[in-house]
């Protein structure tokens, strides 16, 4: 205790400052204490290293479409725990507590709205949902929004943040590739553009699926981008990997990437996107 809080506490007349916890944000790259405020009218990027944090459903939509008409798509109704699963903890214990701390019941959000008139579906997965790993409530959810797109004859947009299958479900999660394989080749044949934004983190099942099957792949910058982990690989291969394998950039200089879009150019470059591949705007 310093000699200020002493004196502090004798003169009662003197109020303590209350500070919020959450009043600054540490950027996990440079480590610089940034104030959350800046940090989120930035589109939660660090002003210091441009660093893109990880964020959520509801703020990634906010981002992409267009404020007014938005239309959030219903989250589908599976079997939960259909393994009776446990490990450390019950599967039912674990989806409690992930849907306590997130505003959707599971990883994957989808929306029907506008990005600058430009009629689109946009599915959004969440890590900090179980680290946005893909379950039957996952693959339901990108059928249905990939079927609200056939129906309304307009673009996809995918945005992709995942540890992988949901291990969880076995076998039943593993499924979801090739039932969203099937919906991906549906667009494609109905000639409506797919579009998938990959962030930080898109690995696993998700890369080996609907993550990699888009026709036009956009990584956010320094975003993690793999199917097996660095070490996985090194320990197989018995070589040391290249620096920034795995991100986004190194993807892109080797053809596994469109683009790498900064976070306040995406929209832009979305609806630039859709003027061409699907020109016709919503009435």
């Amino acid at each position: 205790m310093n000699w200020f809080t002493k004196v502090r506490e004798r003169l009662p007349f003197v109020a303590k400052r209350e500070t919020p916890d959450n009043l600054w944000v540490k950027c996990p790259r440079c480590q610089e204490m940034v104030f959350r405020t800046e940090y989120e009218e930035n589109l939660s990027v660090c002003p210091q290293c441009d660093h893109h944090g990880r964020i959520g459903a509801d703020t990634r939509l906010d981002q992409i479409l267009d404020n007014g008409d938005v239309e959030m798509l219903p989250a589908p109704k599976v079997t939960e725990d259909p393994l009776r699963f446990k490990d450390s903890k019950r599967y039912v214990d674990r989806l409690k507590a992930a849907r306590a701390a997130n505003p959707h019941n599971d990883a994957f959000t989808a929306a029907v709205g506008t990005i600058k008139g430009h009629r689109a579906v946009v599915g959004v997965q969440d890590f900090t949902f179980m680290g946005g790993s893909m379950g039957m409530a996952v693959g339901d959810a990108f059928c249905a929004a990939a079927q609200r797109a056939l129906d309304e004859k307009c673009a996809f947009i995918c945005v992709t943040a995942a540890g992988g299958a949901r291990m969880q479900e076995g076998i039943l999660s593993l499924m979801q590739m090739p039932r969203a394989t099937v919906m991906t080749r549906r667009l494609r044949e109905a000639g409506l553009p797919y579009i998938v934004i990959l962030a930080d983190p898109t690995t696993g099942g998700v890369t080996a699926s609907y993550a990699m099957l888009g026709d036009v792949h956009i990584a956010e910058p320094g975003a993690l981008i793999g199917f097996a982990g660095q070490r996985v690989i090194q320990e197989t291969i018995r070589e040391q990997l290249p620096e920034g394998f795995q991100r986004a950039e190194y993807l892109h200089k080797h053809g596994m990437v469109d683009m790498v879009v900064h976070r306040k150019d995406l929209r832009a470059t979305l609806a630039q996107l859709l003027e061409f591949l699907a020109p016709a705007k919503a009435a």
